[in-house]
């Protein structure tokens, strides 16, 4: 390779990476802002209205309304982390545990489930699109990384709580709680949180007043008799003695 040709390949290779570093801290200065600022929609509803828009659905906007942590049921706080993060307080954004036990029970013959934490949730929400591309989740758990290195964890979980998909064209706990119990979300019993974090999963199909999410809201229920644990159980002394 001649003069010539090196110097054109470091130029882009340090194009390149000029260009790789840009996007990486592209979300920052975002999330520095919903430090403080509750977005007032994200990726993934404008994915919607851009659906509904070319398939005719009226009405295009989704039913969002932000609410301050006062004006949230603590019921739901709780119900939602023992449906899908109960780990929420021990991980940092990417729950390695979960995704140890998915594996495992994928070599044991069972289906492989998704292990993403509520912060991943949240990067996606914000910042991504729907989908199980390796790409998509690779960009996921990095953004989870900067939300969880840059914002404290009830931050995160407010904004869970006021962007995640809880119905059709339905964002967010206060739209929510309107829509499936008719009362605001600040009212929401135990039993109706409960039930409202069983949807979570698939809320485009399931009913929070449904057989489905009346089982799942039986275990949640029983979680939810506990505080969400926010440091790791020790360890067995068989293991211990091990070690």
């Amino acid at each position: 390779m001649n003069a010539t040709k090196k110097k054109t390949v470091k130029k882009s290779v340090k194009r390149l990476a000029l260009i790789v570093l840009i996007l990486m801290a592209l979300p920052v200065p975002f999330i520095l802002l919903f430090a403080v600022v509750q977005p007032p929609i994200t990726s993934v509803m404008l994915q919607h209205v851009v659906s509904r828009t070319v398939n005719g659905e009226r009405p295009i906007w989704p039913a969002h309304t932000t609410v301050s942590r006062g004006d949230l049921s603590p019921y739901l706080r709780r119900a939602v982390l023992a449906s899908e993060d109960d780990r929420f307080y021990l991980h940092f954004g990417i729950d390695t545990v979960e995704i140890n036990n998915a594996l495992e029970r994928r070599r044991r013959g069972g289906k492989l489930r998704g292990a993403s934490t509520l912060t991943q949730q949240v990067a996606k929400n914000l910042f991504l699109w729907n989908g199980r591309s390796f790409v998509r989740k690779g960009i996921e758990a990095y953004i989870a990384l900067l939300l969880e290195l840059l914002l404290s964890k009830e931050r995160i979980l407010d904004l869970y709580l006021n962007l995640a998909e809880w119905g059709p064209n339905t964002f967010g706990a206060e739209a929510a709680a309107r829509l499936h119990f008719g009362k605001s979300a600040a009212k929401l019993t135990r039993d109706e949180a409960a039930r409202l974090a069983a949807i979570l999963p698939a809320p485009r199909r399931w009913s929070p007043k449904g057989s489905i999410a009346t089982r799942r809201a039986a275990t949640i229920l029983v979680r939810m008799q506990y505080a969400a644990p926010k440091s790791e159980p020790p360890a067995p002394a068989n293991k211990r003695r091990r070690s």
